[in-house]
């Protein structure tokens, strides 16, 4: 039976949102979209999905563990199951754990879900076992084969007390002109630290200081076309073992 806990009774300031185009939430704290206005669904599955090699990566036995920096809305979470859903094997695992400081509640992320009709089972489920004041460790069973785990609170505390470590990453904030302290050096070194060797980073930035900051944590680091006209995005790997590798 699916179900979900959350740990602490005091819930997390609220996101201040917007809605542009009917169903489009837009933070007015950090004055972005929380996802690509072209198709938020879509670029999901390019930047993250194909940026860490997914699905081809999960298609074994065993618990594939994916980090997020960002919940938002949940789309990559939602879109992430389904795509685990439809290639998943017997035996298999997916556990996604996303750090996110502002929670939404219920009905926005139901309404911000709601653009996409392929995405439509995920949201009701989400939305059905998501606790009306989310704050701590709230964690999900979606279903017998995959749990969801938002920790809610600053990301570089959470990550640092975190035991977990990751298989895949998205870094998803806001982006780096507008929310700088998710791409610092500390983070990064922490996401590197929480990423087992072998393992993989994408993300729809291309700024200087992030792909600097994410080489200086250990990443080999590269570069591809980005979603929808953007002209660059970086995905990389931590090296399986650090000896003879160099980072361009």
């Amino acid at each position: 039976m699916a179900h979900s806990t959350s740990t602490l009774p005091t819930a997390p300031a609220a996101q201040e949102l917007a809605w542009h185009d009917g169903d489009m939430p837009y933070s007015t704290g950090f004055d972005d979209h929380f996802y690509c206005q072209t198709d938020g669904r879509l670029e999901c599955g390019h930047v993250f999905l194909a940026g860490n090699s997914l699905p081809e990566r999960w298609v074994l036995s065993g618990t594939f563990r994916i980090g997020e920096l960002g919940f938002g809305t949940g789309l990559n979470a939602c879109e992430t199951w389904r795509q685990w859903k439809a290639t998943r094997q017997e035996g298999g695992r997916l556990h996604f754990v996303s750090f996110e400081l502002y929670p939404m509640r219920a009905e926005d992320l139901s309404r911000a879900l709601s653009r996409w009709p392929e995405i439509d089972a995920e949201r009701q489920a989400l939305v059905a076992r998501w606790p009306e004041n989310p704050a701590g460790a709230v964690d999900i069973a979606l279903d017998e084969q995959t749990q969801l785990t938002v920790l809610c609170g600053d990301a570089l505390a959470s990550l640092g007390t975190c035991p977990l470590c990751f298989d895949a990453w998205y870094l998803d904030g806001f982006a780096p002109a507008r929310n700088a302290a998710m791409w610092s050096p500390e983070l990064m070194g922490e996401v590197y630290g929480h990423t087992v060797p072998g393992g993989s980073f994408a993300t729809y930035a291309a700024a200087g200081f992030v792909r600097r900051n994410l080489i200086a944590a250990g990443y080999a680091v590269e570069r591809r076309k980005g979603f929808a006209g953007k002209r660059e995005m970086l995905c990389g790997v931590k090296p399986a073992s650090i000896a003879g590798i160099e980072q361009a």
